[in-house]
């Protein structure tokens, strides 16, 4: 496993990489992180990764963790061009695109901008795929928001934060997920992102950004949906209507597990996610099979 970092645009990308020496290099498994998580989210997957026997690499998208955090473009799009370069940069020009929460619709958005590019999907917990969502999502679109979570999460009530979970040890690892996904808006650059997207994705009424009504140009690309049972940010009823969509989707839902199934069971993770990448062909798709599907889809309407 090596990290570095990339200059793209002349702006730092923070990456994690594990390059087995038997693998191609030209193809690999690309995670991308939640909303104000970063690429350490990863890092029971990343542990494991010798069990893939293929590469991997994880990015600090713009905005999150070590990458930098301008006043910029955090919209769904400059963000799958921004995965799109990273592995241009890293020479993958085929890519297994696994994407949790936020990452899931970055993923989905990344299969619809570069088809050629995208030879799989795994969508952990994802966004994109429906309005419903915890009304912990839907608050920074309330009046005020900023003021309050900069009041509320700061680099002084971090401290206290930490110092009482040194007490109380926290045993769940997806508290202590969230924890840390929470504990980065303390930085006033990575808040100013978080409310960015959250604003620009979700309303008071839910999700705004949806990929349902674009999936069947992803008819031909393998997915995998994994998802928590008691997930409560996302709900698994999505999972469940995006699998009904695609009924060549493969759908496993993780009992006990929240929003986090790849840090709740890392072990489980891995193994679908190696089964799902080893049992089917990559997708491989060129620009003349999106046009057909696209002009197939307006006779049809």
């Amino acid at each position: 496993m090596t990290v570095k970092t990339l200059t793209l645009h002349g702006r730092r990308i923070r990456l994690h990489e594990h390059l087995p020496p038997s693998a191609v290099h030209d193809e690999a498994i690309v995670l991308l992180h939640g909303i104000a998580g970063s690429a350490e989210t990863w890092a029971p997957v990343l542990d494991r990764c010798a069990t893939l026997g293929r590469r991997v690499l994880a990015p600090d998208l713009p905005g999150h963790g070590e990458s930098e955090a301008p006043r910029a473009d955090y919209g769904l799009g400059a963000m799958a061009s921004t995965v799109r370069d990273v592995l241009a940069l890293s020479g993958v020009r085929h890519a297994t695109v696994v994407g949790h929460s936020l990452g899931g619709g970055i993923a989905l958005q990344f299969a619809y901008q570069f088809p050629e590019i995208c030879d799989r999907l795994v969508l952990v917990a994802s966004a994109g795929l429906g309005p419903e969502v915890s009304p912990v999502l839907r608050a920074p679109a309330l009046p005020g928001a900023p003021a309050v979570l900069a009041m509320a999460v700061n680099r002084v009530t971090l401290a206290i934060a930490r110092a009482v979970a040194r007490i109380v040890r926290l045993r769940d690892p997806e508290t202590r997920e969230l924890a840390r996904h929470f504990g980065s808006l303390a930085d006033p650059a990575r808040r100013r992102a978080f409310l960015f997207i959250a604003r620009s994705l979700i309303d008071l009424r839910g999700q705004r950004a949806s990929a349902a009504d674009k999936l069947y140009l992803a008819e031909a690309v393998p997915m995998l949906l994994i998802w928590g049972a008691r997930d409560p940010l996302i709900p698994v009823s999505h999972a469940h209507r995006t699998a009904a969509l695609l009924p060549d989707s493969h759908l496993t839902v993780l009992e006990n597990v929240k929003h986090f199934p790849h840090v709740a069971d890392p072990d489980r993770f891995c193994m679908l996610l190696n089964e799902f990448v080893t049992g089917t062909a990559p997708a491989r798709l060129t620009l003349d099979d999106v046009i057909t599907r696209l002009t197939a889809a307006d006779r049809a309407s």
